[in-house]
C-alpha cells in the first residue's frame, strides 16, 4: 500500500482522499464490476481518512456483506445507494425539486434525492408528474418556482424537461431513463429528445445516471 498526500494506492484503486476538500464531497464509490472485498477495503482506506461514504448501485447481497464490517452503513434500496456519513451536514436553505414523469422513474430519481440529501440539500419530491397528464406537474407550479435548481427525470419520449424549463427561471438538469418501450432503445430516444431540448436552461446527463444529477445539481446550490 502506497501513500501520497492526496491518493491512497491500493493496489486495484487510487482512493482520492483530497477529494472531500477540492469539491466538498469525499470520493462517491461505483459498486458494479467490484468484488465485495475490494468494496470493503476502499471503504475502510475511505473511513480511516475520515471520509464519508456513498455507495452507488450497491445491490442487497453487497450491502449485507459490508453491514458485517460497517454496522452504521444504512441503505436506500430504491435508490441502491449505501451511506455512512460521519457527520450531518447543515441544510441549504434554498430548494432543489426533483421531479420524475412517471413511477417507472423513481428509482432513477430517488438515487438523486438521496444525493442530494446526503450533500446537505433541502429537496423536495414531486413524482409522477408527467407530460400524459400535464395538469398534475401545473398543480404544483408554485413549488417548483421556489427552486433553485431542478432535476427532470423521464424515459419514454423524455418530453417533461423542456416543458419544466419553460416554466421557470432556475436551471433544469434532465435524466433521461431506460423506461419505455422498443423504440426507446434504452433510453436513447429520451436522451436525444432532452439533448435537443428548445427550452433554453436544460443540461443533460446520462442515462439512468441520477447520482450524477444530484451531484451537479448540488454544486449549483452550493
Amino acid at each position: 500500500m502506497e501513500y501520497k498526500e492526496d491518493f491512497c494506492n491500493l493496489g486495484f484503486a487510487n482512493i482520492d482522499i483530497d477529494r472531500k476538500v477540492r469539491r466538498g464531497y469525499s470520493e462517491v464509490i461505483y459498486s458494479p464490476g467490484k468484488s465485495k472485498v475490494q468494496l470493503k477495503r476502499i471503504a475502510r482506506e475511505l473511513i480511516r481518512n475520515k471520509q464519508d461514504l456513498l455507495f452507488t448501485r450497491l445491490d442487497r447481497d453487497n450491502f449485507n456483506y459490508l453491514k458485517k464490517s460497517f454496522s452504521k452503513l444504512k441503505y436506500n434500496a430504491l435508490a441502491k445507494i449505501g451511506y455512512l456519513v460521519k457527520k450531518s451536514r447543515v441544510r441549504k436553505t434554498s430548494l432543489v425539486a426533483v421531479i420524475s414523469a412517471g413511477t417507472s422513474d423513481i428509482p432513477v430519481a430517488e438515487e438523486a434525492v438521496v444525493t442530494l440529501e446526503l450533500m446537505g440539500n433541502r429537496v423536495v419530491k414531486l413524482y409522477d408528474v408527467g407530460v400524459a397528464g400535464v395538469h398534475r406537474l401545473m398543480n404544483n407550479i408554485d413549488v417548483i418556482k421556489k427552486a433553485k435548481v431542478i432535476v427532470v427525470v423521464a424515459g419514454m419520449e423524455g418530453a417533461l424537461a423542456s416543458i419544466v424549463s419553460g416554466l421557470v427561471s432556475c436551471p433544469v438538469i434532465a435524466v433521461p431513463t431506460s423506461c419505455g418501450y422498443g423504440a426507446n432503445f434504452g433510453g436513447l430516444s429520451a436522451l436525444l429528445t432532452m439533448l435537443n431540448c428548445c427550452s433554453a436552461g436544460v443540461a443533460v446527463v446520462n442515462i439512468d445516471n441520477g447520482f450524477g444529477a444530484g451531484y451537479f445539481a448540488s454544486l449549483i446550490n452550493r
